[in-house]
């Protein structure tokens, strides 16, 4: 599976804002969007386009892409879903995106950033409902619980990211425990309830044409 190895701080300054792709650095001086606010690329300083309706369409799906790690390939089969699905193609599509197990592991603390739940999620280091997950796209379900296995607990990864986000924001719909090192999916997320900076409509029209 293809996976990106680039600098993912390029990523946030190409959308102009901050993907929280990089943990704890994101939160920091460091972070490339407070040291330079402007597009990547030789000529990104002094680049001044306007943006028709198609490039805010496509700049808004390249968005949510990035902030969840989805491959182009797997968004479109999320928003073919979503498409199929009842309810607000928009909401159901975040709602998918929200359910994946690698979201729900950085949600709740365990990693420090997507990528990092994603991988720890690969190395079965997690189980749901008591079973080994190791799917990062695994869709998980009101009432589901959430654990780090037994042989995992001590694994300094796990132990620093629960250490350095104690207290953060937790979504009202999950449930954490960091002594037990586990959680719940207390419901499935509202469109309220889903804290990203996306356009999901935007997203929508792109689609649809």
């Amino acid at each position: 599976m293809a996976v990106y190895h680039d600098a993912r701080c390029r990523l946030c300054r190409r959308e102009g804002g901050k993907l929280f792709l990089k943990g704890t650095r994101c939160f920091t001086d460091k972070c490339a969007i407070e040291r330079r606010a402007y597009p990547p690329g030789e000529h990104g300083k002094s680049r001044r386009v306007k943006e028709t309706n198609y490039g805010q369409q496509l700049r808004e799906k390249q968005k949510a892409r990035r902030i969840y790690g989805v491959l182009e390939r797997q968004f479109r089969q999320f928003f073919g879903r979503a498409s199929e699905s009842k309810g607000v193609t928009g909401e159901v599509l975040l709602q998918m995106l929200e359910c994946r197990l690698d979201n729900v592991i950085y949600r709740l603390g365990f990693a420090l950033s997507h990528h990092q739940a994603r991988q720890l999620v690969r190395h079965g280091h997690f189980t749901v409902n008591g079973r080994k997950v190791d799917i990062p796209s695994y869709q998980v379900k009101a009432g589901d619980e959430i654990g780090v296995r037994e042989r995992s607990r001590k694994m300094p990864v796990v132990v620093n990211s629960l250490e350095q986000r104690k207290g953060s924001w937790v979504p009202e719909w999950l449930q954490v425990s960091a002594e037990q090192m586990s959680g719940k999916v207390l419901n499935i997320p509202t469109r309220g309830s889903i804290q990203v900076p996306i356009n999901e409509q935007l997203i929508v029209e792109l689609y649809s044409k």
